[in-house]
């Protein structure tokens, strides 16, 4: 007599999508949980950018592109710099005028770094002939190069007790892990933990910050830009590798 086996569990169409969607809003929440447990980077040691050995707080210079990078892209690192008590500094490459509003976002910057706890001395924005904004416009590599090795002197000129000079570059993801929310905080810790050259995730526990930030960019705040800063991966962690040179 022929064995019997029950028939196979097959799982509904509508149970499967059911089953994707709890797990895909679970692994949102836990990771989002882990990016609100507070400022900490990883790794832990050695700290990132500590204070000298007399306790004084480092000057940081951040180089953007355009007004609303800093809150697109690099709220994570502000926010953990002005929490350590950084003296933190933009320079900001162009107004962003491709649209003929570059005055309006000059000040929509400023009305930003008020959200993000910068010093308003402390933004520098240029409007150079050679650095205009514009899908065509090519920008010179070396007249860049001058201009911030001059911005990095001036700094140092007014502390000459800060001579360990560093540079980091905020790391590019895939189109996967940039639009994964806060679940790409799990693939930059890895990232940080098991790459050769030095690296650190800094996590943003105050996320909220970055859309409010952004807000204040109203000429650019269309419906697009606030679903990308709501699923950006950059919202919620950066990722910054040292610059050996």
């Amino acid at each position: 007599m022929p064995e019997c086996f029950p028939p196979p569990l097959a799982i509904p169409f509508e149970m499967a999508w059911i089953l994707a969607a709890v797990t895909v809003i679970s692994l949102w929440a836990i990771s989002l949980w882990r990016v609100l447990c507070g400022f900490s980077c990883f790794p832990s040691k050695p700290a990132f950018l500590p204070s000298s050995g007399s306790g004084k707080k480092r000057n940081v210079l951040l180089v953007v592109a355009h007004p609303d990078d800093e809150s697109m892209f690099f709220a994570p690192t502000i926010l953990f710099l002005t929490s350590e008590g950084h003296n933190l500094h933009i320079l900001c490459m162009s107004t962003g005028n491709a649209e003929g509003v570059g005055n309006v976002r000059k000040e929509e910057l400023y009305r930003a770094c008020v959200v993000l706890k910068i010093p308003l001395q402390h933004v520098k924005i240029l409007d150079h002939p050679e650095l205009q904004d514009g899908f065509n416009n090519r920008w010179d590599h070396k007249l860049l190069s001058t201009i911030i090795e001059d911005e990095i002197k001036i700094m140092l000129l007014s502390d000459n007790s800060q001579r360990n000079m560093e540079a980091w570059e905020l790391i590019s993801t895939s189109i996967l892990r940039k639009y994964s929310g806060p679940v790409d905080i799990w693939f930059s810790i890895l990232c940080s933990l098991s790459s050769g050259r030095q690296m650190y995730c800094i996590p943003n526990s105050l996320p909220r910050k970055s859309y409010l930030a952004m807000a204040e960019h109203e000429s650019q705040w269309v419906w697009f830009r606030k679903l990308f800063v709501l699923f950006s991966s950059y919202t919620y962690t950066n990722t910054l590798r040292k610059i050996n040179f």
